[in-house]
């Protein structure tokens, strides 16, 4: 039990340690992005996700979506990893996972919830295995998402042998079977977590999770922003456990 604790409290300072190495740069000119989007191909091409493209480029309409944010992970200044984070709300309520998986979101939406919707993960097949701590660093955006959004759903789109990682990482429980996901050959599931009741208890085995607000403000923030963050609920929602909802004690 010892040698078991030891070993996960060094894996977790290899992944705080990382961290100092580890630029989250907002893909925001055309030659960010242009590697971003030829990152997605390389990857998900090597994983058997998509068919062979000429152009060797992979994007789609939300990446130009007002409540959409893709970001470029650099590990030492070279571009490591990439994810789109995308922000459903009631008045913008279009992201990848409610256009996949609206039978079960839009329900959600309807009654004021937020959803943060992490998507297009990708990591380059070069450096992936070279860097195990990779994914946990590039999912943290998702946790610095859900805070600075004060989401109150946040979701993972993943296929059927990633959803153990989801599942004991940020404790995500499946809702549905996968099922076909736009420009992708394999189908992807959808797993979703009530971010308000089980925050803590993830930032209490994963402390790099955490995250200032001048971080968040910085990662997030626009000019003349119509996706601000919003105060604090007074209902914590009950999907996707069926639970009584717990009053906030703000």
């Amino acid at each position: 039990m010892g040698s078991a604790l030891q070993n996960t409290g060094r894996a977790l300072e290899k992944r705080i340690d990382l961290l100092d190495r580890v630029d989250y740069r907002l893909a925001e000119t055309d030659a960010d992005r242009e590697a971003i989007y030829r990152l997605r191909y390389r990857a998900y091409l090597s994983e058997g996700a998509i068919e062979p493209r000429k152009d060797h480029w992979l994007s789609d309409r939300f990446d130009d979506a007002p409540n959409s944010w893709t970001f470029g992970i650099y590990v030492d200044g070279s571009l490591a990893s990439s994810l789109r984070i995308s922000v459903a709300s009631p008045e913008n309520p279009d992201t990848p996972a409610v256009d996949a998986f609206g039978d079960l979101l839009e329900p959600e939406l309807a009654k004021g919830k937020v959803i943060v919707d992490p998507n297009r993960f990708v990591a380059d097949p070069f450096r992936e295995n070279r860097i195990p701590e990779l994914p946990y660093v590039t999912l943290r955006l998702a946790y610095v998402a859900c805070a600075y959004f004060n989401a109150d759903i946040g979701t993972a789109t993943v296929r059927r042998e990633h959803q153990a990682f989801y599942r004991r990482v940020f404790m995500h429980t499946p809702l549905c079977a996968p099922r076909p996901y736009p420009s992708l050959i394999k189908p992807l599931g959808l797993m979703a977590v009530n971010f308000h009741e089980l925050k803590e208890k993830v930032f209490q085995r994963y402390p790099f999770f955490r995250s200032s607000f001048f971080e968040r403000r910085m990662l997030f923030e626009r000019q003349h922003d119509t996706l601000q963050p919003l105060a604090p609920v007074l209902t914590l929602p009950d999907f996707p456990f069926e639970r009584s909802p717990v009053r906030s004690s703000s």
